[in-house]
């Protein structure tokens, strides 16, 4: 049974207890499950207006684009050629939040009292396998799954970009004078940078889209309690009356969304994902990489399946592929001498991703077995679209890189150690100072 058809969700705002009038605006399309956040700024309500024609243009976009939004919603990882769906998919959200800000500019070009307002706007779409993001500011969307708060957003302020330089501590947060500031905005200028990934949706996932009025007053920690709640349509405005309750001092969304586990396989799934998520993690490539980071890892890589006995690759062939074993083992060997014994969460052929350099050895499976492939032009292609993931993975390269050099260069030192005169050829040795 296909997830979209098991969603649930409701949406509250609220203009809370100092603002005169409510800039925020909410989308939920229960037919696309398409569902949007967004925070409108600018004098004279004129926020108001960003955000309302944020979410119209957005909306009207996708509806334009019906057919592949349909499509994208069905994809899976073992939909062939899904990965371009996905890329097609996010492109097309791009495009429309693109849309969306050259619209909100030139309606203040015309209009001066408007003259730059603009607006955040967070967009989740959900599929049967996937969900699709699209973002820009600092309203959030958060994840929750088997008790576990995740942010999927990054948010696009002026504290958190201190706070990734490293010259501000989280918690000394809130005494930047300029804490509200973001460094992205939809429709201040013509053009916006969003920031958008699909990732993994499994049955009992529920996600909040939300307003900085609301997070800014909530603690991660404190939503499991609240998302627990059998009826969602409770949910929203119970976080709203927490964000009144703690001040209020701006206008209050929460949109909150569950994908109902009907058929009971919510913890069979998770723990699949939790392997795969966990076994990415602890390759050295990607040791340092938060959650999100991640996810955009590991919707880039294909599922790939072996039978017994079949060649994966051959020693000499040339090398463009990373694996991570999911199930099953291989055999690494050079002719008939095994090298090692690889099974599930062990990975190969890494260095691949850098030189292209032909195999040193060739793999072989054991037994019917089950991979993550991740191809180097798929690589390439997503560090240079994210540029702060691309920091990490390739300190990451460097440090494995040195631990390399640093073995060989000892156990180099240890053979000229333990080699005698007698085994050096003589035209070999140069002498100085004579």
């Amino acid at each position: 049974m296909a997830v979209v058809e098991q969603v649930a969700s409701w949406a509250a705002s609220d203009v809370g207890r100092v603002r005169d009038h409510n800039e925020d605006n909410f989308l939920v399309d229960k037919t696309l499950n398409l569902f949007a956040v967004a925070d409108g700024m600018g004098g004279h309500a004129a926020g108001e207006v960003a955000s309302t024609l944020a979410v119209q243009t957005v909306h009207d976009y996708l509806i334009a684009h019906r057919d592949l939004v349909e499509l994208a919603r069905t994809v899976s990882h073992d939909t062939p050629g899904g990965d371009e769906i996905q890329r097609r998919m996010l492109r097309t959200l791009e495009d429309g939040v693109k849309k969306a800000s050259a619209a909100i500019f030139h309606e203040s070009e015309i209009d001066e009292s408007k003259r730059g307002m603009g607006t955040t706007l967070s967009l989740l779409l959900l599929g049967d396998h996937f969900g699709f993001v699209a973002h820009v500011g600092d309203s959030r969307i958060y994840q929750l799954r088997m008790g576990e708060v995740k942010q999927l957003t990054e948010d696009h302020s002026l504290v958190n970009a201190l706070i990734k330089e490293g010259r501000l501590k989280p918690e000394d947060a809130a005494t930047v004078e300029f804490k509200n500031a973001v460094t992205r905005a939809v429709g201040v200028y013509e053009g916006v940078d969003v920031e958008t990934f699909s990732f993994p949706v499994l049955p009992g996932d529920q996600f909040l889209l939300a307003s900085d009025g609301l997070t800014g007053y909530l603690q991660a920690q404190e939503l499991p309690a609240y998302m627990a709640r059998e009826d969602v349509k409770s949910i929203p405005p119970s976080l709203i009356d927490l964000a009144n309750k703690r001040g209020g001092k701006d206008n209050i969304t929460s949109v909150v969304v569950r994908v109902v586990d009907v058929q009971g396989v919510a913890q069979e799934r998770f723990r699949d994902l939790n392997f795969r998520m966990e076994s990415l993690s602890k390759m050295p490539f990607f040791k340092y990489l938060g959650y999100s980071d991640l996810l955009k890892v590991f919707v880039n890589m294909q599922t790939v399946r072996f039978g017994k006995g079949q060649t994966i690759f051959v020693e000499g062939d040339g090398g463009a592929d990373l694996f991570l074993v999911l199930s099953g083992q291989v055999r690494i060997h050079r002719g008939e001498g095994d090298l090692a014994r690889l099974g599930p969460g062990a990975h190969f052929g890494e260095m691949a991703l850098i030189d292209q350099a032909p195999r040193s050895a060739s793999v072989t499976t054991t037994e019917d077995t089950l991979l993550l492939r991740l191809d180097r032009k798929m690589f390439f292609t997503l560090i240079r679209k994210e540029s702060e993931l691309a920091k990490k993975v390739l300190w990451n390269m460097l440090q494995v890189l040195s631990a390399r050099l640093r073995t060989t260069n000892r156990d180099l030192e240890q053979a000229r150690e333990a080699a005698t005169p007698q085994e050096i050829p003589i035209d070999t040795i140069e002498v100085f100072g004579e």
